[in-house]
């Protein structure tokens, strides 16, 4: 299992799409089961098989991340969904031109959005390691000192809207359809919601692929020149492109993860609405 379970994971999620498109199947509803099951999963296999037993344990950051999850899935999804078909409309509208679906078959629309949406998800999560003011956003991601699968839904407001709309507005300015982008969502959700997991997987070459949680513990490095490296939201590819891939070898388990030392001002033990706030107010 801890071999395999990644590419089992993947496998499975890819049957499931093809025989969703088959059938005729809502992708938005499959892509919900697909998220449940996979939280599921997680939960269960971190009791099983621990990366780090102590990182089970909750150091009063719980609240900080469900209040983050319920937000960006109450709140941010349902926004995200309204606006950025609206600045689509916009966009062709100001240049006086009419949209039309792409007419590819739909696994060939499917290829070019992941290829897209990975690129366009890359450069929005590199540059908010980059630019200071953008860090300070994404700060609250890498501000709990534990990995666990909630920390996937650990996200500023801003931070998640601003990787939604770098990574999917291209493919839909392209015209590639609903179907194909949600395609791609039920393909790489289970890689994303896996990502932070304290599952103690042993992937292998997979980790050279895919954004594993084996791979992904190296981002959350309290060393800034470890953690900026695998940007990859479910991909690595574009981490091989652009020279940040780090392979998961010689993450011991006297590693630490959180800030780093010259993010120290960044309120990570205030609760979630205060760090939410600490964006508006000095020293930002």
């Amino acid at each position: 299992m801890k071999r395999f379970f990644v590419i089992v994971l993947v496998s499975l999620s890819g049957t499931l799409l093809f025989i969703a498109n088959e059938q005729g199947f809502d992708l938005e509803a499959i892509l919900v089961i697909v998220s449940a099951i996979t939280l599921v999963l997680a939960f269960v296999l971190e009791k099983k098989m621990p990366f780090r037993t102590a990182w089970n344990n909750n150091t009063g950051d719980l609240k900080t991340d469900l209040s983050s999850a319920v937000t960006l899935v109450i709140l941010v999804e349902p926004v995200i969904k309204i606006l950025l078909p609206l600045l689509i409309i916009t966009a062709y509208q100001n240049v006086n031109a009419e949209y039309s679906e792409s007419s590819l078959p739909f696994f060939v629309q499917v290829l070019f959005v992941t290829f897209l949406v990975e690129f366009g998800k890359y450069w929005s999560h590199r540059l908010h390691h980059l630019q200071p003011s953008l860090w300070w956003l994404h700060a609250m991601h890498h501000s709990s000192e534990r990995l666990y699968f909630i920390n996937n839904l650990r996200f500023h407001p801003l931070n998640y809207l601003i990787n939604s709309i770098i990574g999917i507005a291209p493919a839909m300015l392209l015209g590639f359809s609903a179907n194909s982008i949600l395609g791609y969502l039920i393909l790489t959700q289970p890689l994303v919601l896996m990502q932070h997991a304290n599952i103690d997987f042993k992937s292998g070459w997979a980790n050279y692929i895919f954004s594993t949680n084996e791979a992904h513990r190296w981002h959350h490095s309290i060393i800034s020149s470890e953690a900026n490296r695998n940007y990859g939201n479910a991909l690595l590819i574009w981490d091989h492109v652009f020279g940040t891939f780090k392979a998961p070898d010689g993450f011991t388990q006297e590693k630490r993860v959180g800030l780093f030392s010259s993010s120290s001002c960044y309120p990570a033990n205030s609760s979630y609405w205060q760090q939410i706030k600490s964006m508006f107010v000095p020293p930002c």
